[in-house]
């Protein structure tokens, strides 16, 4: 079997110099994480240099190091390739692992305000089962996690799958160019990450960037139920994409929703795609997870896949952590049902998250309890979209409210007093009140910025079948 980097290759990619010769089979830009036979690539980033930890990668079995020097301090004959800078080496090997498979392969961007890592990893679920395929790890989706992904591809791949992420203008341009995505999807444009751009609009114009890297035979995907979608196709159609297709619960989207029910743990799902009717379940429940699997099934019909066993393949799609996962916790007498979406939050996915919890069902006398962080990176408009989520509380017959943070705090003076509710500023401040008041037959929705800490709160929670003797089932 090839190796997925040899010195050569890697020096044709780069305009490196080799010293010594060698192969590798992985890449890392870390030497906490490196795995003997990677090429460790000495990153120079904004709080510590990788050239200061080569020789603890060679240590751990690194082949090779890409570097700017050879260092006097480090051992001899350690394998190196020399460039002058490592961040555009990176960019370099991971354009010629794309440009490698470009007349076997599809290559799949996915974008949008929230929803991309979802779509990503039911993708790579969907798609595994049918052809060599390869994605992103978590969400190395920005100027080094992209790159870093794509020069891990294997070159069998069939479908390269990629999240594309940005937390400034001009940014997905940058990746689009490497990435070249021959499949563009956009999940949804919302306010999210607000702080760094002047309105939703200029959030939309730069999702859309993700369109300056594909060739006239691309293909464009995006939410025909989104308000920005005519923003989004004028995009597309001014970087002369030649398919633009459309999904959502409008009768015009090309993938379109027909029905949707909510059981227990799943979504059962009828949908019109590209013409082709099918009825399936999704392993996860929740209606932003109907529409976002429109998204997943048209990218497998347009990237020549197998829609019926897409489909079919979702009905096992497993859960992501921080990210909808639902857990039974066993305690003394019966459970509570944790619904854990601490992982990220802004206003749209907090609103899907509390639909979630609005349509489960409580068991026994339990009750509907939303734990709540701060949403951040909103700007000046914090205060009035964490106080925007009181309709949705309301609407969905919460019972029982946590909030947590300083931003929360907008929303917790203007709950109601039939709704039982805490709030503190730290998400350790707010255990112990947690621990006490949760229930046997109670739905708990834990949601928050990644900031804001509510990891801590979901381990607690399940440390609780541990502490009163339970099973965490």
């Amino acid at each position: 079997m090839s190796p997925l980097w040899s010195h050569v290759e890697a020096s044709m990619a780069t305009g490196g110099v080799v010293l010594g010769k060698w192969q590798a089979d992985g890449v890392s830009i870390d030497s906490r994480t490196v795995k003997a036979g990677d090429l460790f690539v000495a990153i120079k980033g904004p709080r510590s240099d990788g050239h200061d930890y080569v020789s603890a990668a060679i240590a751990k079995g690194a082949s090779a190091a890409m570097v700017t020097q050879k260092n006097p301090v480090w051992r001899e004959h350690i394998p190196l390739l020399v460039v002058s800078d490592t961040n555009t080496g990176l960019s370099e090997l991971g354009r010629f692992a794309r440009n490698r498979i470009s007349k076997k392969g599809h290559i799949i961007g996915v974008t949008g305000s929230v929803g991309k890592t979802g779509i990503k990893e039911a993708l790579r679920h969907c798609l595994e089962r049918q052809a060599p395929t390869c994605a992103t790890k978590g969400n190395l989706n920005n100027k080094w996690g992209l790159p870093l992904s794509l020069a891990r591809m294997p070159r069998t791949t069939t479908y390269g799958i990629f999240e594309v992420g940005m937390s400034c203008p001009g940014e997905i341009t940058s990746l689009s160019s490497i990435l070249k995505p021959d499949i563009a999807i956009i999940s949804t444009v919302e306010a999210v990450h607000i702080e760094f751009f002047k309105s939703v609009e200029e959030i939309a114009d730069a999702k859309a960037e993700i369109f300056h890297g594909m060739d006239t035979n691309g293909i464009a995907i995006l939410n025909g139920d989104n308000d920005h979608y005519a923003k989004l196709e004028f995009h597309a159609k001014s970087a002369c994409i030649a398919h633009i297709f459309s999904f959502g619960s409008n009768k015009r989207a090309d993938a379109r929703l027909i029905k949707y029910s909510l059981g227990t743990n799943f979504s059962t799902i009828e949908a019109d795609i590209f013409g082709e009717v099918l009825k399936y379940q999704i392993a996860l429940p929740g209606r932003h997870w109907a529409l976002n699997s429109l998204a997943v099934l048209a990218a497998v019909k347009a990237g020549d896949g197998n829609v019926s066993l897409a489909a079919e393949s979702l009905r096992e799609l497993p859960s992501i952590k921080g990210r909808g996962k639902t857990t039974k916790i066993s305690i003394p007498g019966g459970y509570f049902t944790l619904i854990d979406e601490s992982y990220n939050a802004s206003p749209v996915s907090v609103r899907a998250a509390l639909g979630v919890l609005a349509d489960s069902q409580p068991h026994l006398c339990g009750r509907r309890i939303a734990i709540l962080g701060d949403m951040l990176e909103l700007g000046e408009s914090s205060d009035e979209l964490h106080e925007g989520l009181l309709p949705i509380i309301k609407e969905s017959m919460i019972d029982v409210v946590f909030t947590v943070g300083t931003k929360m705090a907008a929303l917790a003076t203007i709950l109601p007093d039939q709704i039982v509710s805490w709030h503190k500023n730290t998400s350790d401040e707010i255990i112990p009140e947690i621990i006490n008041a949760v229930q046997i037959g109670d739905v708990v929705t834990v949601k928050g910025s990644l900031g804001s800490r509510m990891g801590l709160i979901v381990d607690a929670l399940k440390a609780l079948c541990e502490d009163k003797k339970g099973i965490h089932k």
